[in-house]
């Protein structure tokens, strides 16, 4: 049997009293000794995402990712064709279907890039001298060697002035720009520091609006012959640079691929400047702080990510912080003290995501990698004042946009209620899934159950929204029925005990964005 105590809102706003939340304390008196020592067992928040590749490829291997920590599958279109992803990605839902579980696919473009060219003479490596002049050419047919070397992008000797650094190889190789031919098409560089390098490595511009388009043709076919068809749920949308880049994805996806959600890789100064035009356009943001890194002076990296997780934060919008996170435990079955922190750190930060990349790929510890930066979160997240970090999250966003929607000041409320009673659980209604992002935006400390009808948004919402899990039903019809038939299974499983209290959001129609209604339910 069942109490309820409802309160229903029919467009009209519900007025909070603002609390202003400062602290005169140092960060970190949460902290103490028993935190430092004893495990932290309470259930994990943050959502992790796993690149595939030929060390995770296989079903028993998903498997023993998903039971470790996996909420979304990267595949990473960088790398390998269609028939490959296509051979996962059917691994893949074997596996979730086996664990009854929802996982998320997430495409990756490769977008557009700028590499090195082809050596003469059947060398795969070259050797450089530090002082020595380079000249760089946009004829990519050019076979180079260690005087002249091919360049990918037709509009180097025009985009690049002297005095300007060029990056390539992930930063290994540092040169500086002497002169620049237009004519020919050449540009005369300083070799910074001794290197040996292979074939068609990357390049970076540090500071220039690079003239290439955010989608390639084969990023666009990717998109329509493999996302599309296939069903992902997420586009990571390779070094968008501004909000038009956003618009151009969702008309590649068209009608049949408007429910494939966008995360935005803001990889470049123009995606940092143009970050809040972005940020309003697209789905979710990763901080890609790999490229990042090549594009900004490295010490500022940290900055920009805590920029950009605050922003998105406010914004209510998922984050997912990625690149060399784990990067040791590619070869070593521990990662460093610093790879940890920073796992954790990214947490603090307010990150719904954290990313493996080759640690899961290509590693020899995919499993171990998954496990270790579970736990990393889990305890960050039990350094957290909730009820602080909710009072944060609204002031922010009372500060930034001086009033909410009806939706999301439910949404607040539910979070907040929760929190002052103690519950157990927050449910929420959702088809879309926006209810449930907003809950998830106010950071409740317990588990939001999102119930929809839609399998893709169970899976975007398990996928990349903190502490949110999702269960699929097959009708969203006689809501009240849906949510105590969850409730009375989570009973039956031990997950809620009697006496227990639930915060319920639903709409009171079945209009989608109809959500209207809160309920303070006791099991």
């Amino acid at each position: 049997m069942t109490q309820a105590i409802e309160f229903t809102i029919r467009g009209i706003s519900i007025n909070q009293i603002m609390i202003s939340h400062t602290s005169d304390q140092l960060r970190g008196r949460s902290i103490d000794l028993h935190k430092v020592l004893v495990t932290n067992t309470t259930p994990r928040q943050t959502k992790i995402i796993c690149t595939m590749g030929p060390s995770c490829w296989d079903v028993p291997m998903l498997e023993n990712l998903i039971d470790h920590g996996m909420n979304v599958a990267r595949f990473n279109f960088s790398h390998g064709d269609h028939q490959a992803h296509g051979a996962c990605l059917e691994r893949l839902r074997t596996a979730a279907s086996n664990k009854n579980k929802h996982v998320a696919v997430l495409l990756d473009t490769k977008g557009p890039e700028i590499r090195s060219g082809f050596f003469a003479n059947g060398v795969d490596k070259i050797t450089l001298v530090k002082g020595e002049t380079l000249v760089l050419t946009t004829d990519y047919s050019f076979k180079g060697d260690s005087s002249k070397l091919a360049c990918s992008y037709p509009a180097m000797a025009t985009s690049v002035k002297p005095g300007q650094t060029i990056l390539c190889a992930d930063g290994s190789l540092v040169l500086t720009v002497l002169s620049c031919d237009v004519a020919a098409g050449e540009i005369s560089t300083k070799i910074e520091n001794n290197a040996r390098i292979g074939e068609r490595k990357n390049m970076n511009l540090p500071g220039v609006v690079v003239d290439l388009p955010t989608l390639t043709e084969k990023d666009i076919d990717d998109i329509t012959t493999f996302g599309i068809k296939n069903n992902v749920d997420f586009i990571a949308a390779s070094f968008v640079r501004k909000a038009e880049d956003v618009h151009k994805i969702r008309s590649v996806l068209g009608e049949s691929g408007k429910h494939i959600q966008i995360i935005c890789k803001i990889e470049n100064q123009e995606g940092l400047e143009n970050y809040d035009s972005i940020l309003e356009a697209t789905d979710g943001i990763m901080v890609a702080r790999g490229d990042l890194g090549m594009e900004i002076p490295s010490e500022k990296v940290f900055l920009a990510q805590k920029m950009m997780i605050r922003k998105a934060n406010v914004a209510g919008k998922p984050v997912v912080t990625a690149t060399q996170m784990l990067e040791s435990m590619i070869t070593n079955p521990r990662p460093t003290r610093a790879e940890c922190s920073d796992v954790a750190n990214a947490v603090l930060d307010g990150t719904d995501c954290v990313m493996l990349s080759g640690e899961t790929a290509g590693g020899e510890h995919p499993v171990a990698a998954v496990s270790i930066m579970a736990r990393t979160a889990v305890e960050a997240e039990g350094a957290i004042n909730s009820d602080g970090l909710y009072q944060a999250v609204r002031n922010s966003v009372m500060a930034e946009f001086g009033c909410m929607e009806g939706m999301e000041s439910i949404a607040s409320s539910a979070v907040k209620t929760a929190i002052d009673v103690n519950a157990k659980l927050i449910v929420v209604c959702s088809e879309s899934g926006k209810t449930a992002r907003l809950v998830s935006k106010y950071r409740p400390p317990m588990k939001v159950l999102c119930l929809t009808p839609l399998a893709t948004t169970a899976r975007q919402c398990q996928g990349v929204l903190k502490n949110v899990e999702s269960m699929v039903m097959e009708s969203m019809v006689d809501t009240e029925k849906i949510v105590l038939s969850a409730i009375s299974g989570m009973v039956s499983g031990g997950e809620l005990k009697k006496g227990e209290l639930v915060v319920v959001i639903h709409g009171t129609g079945d209009k989608i964005g109809s959500t209207n209604q809160m309920k303070l339910v006791t099991v």
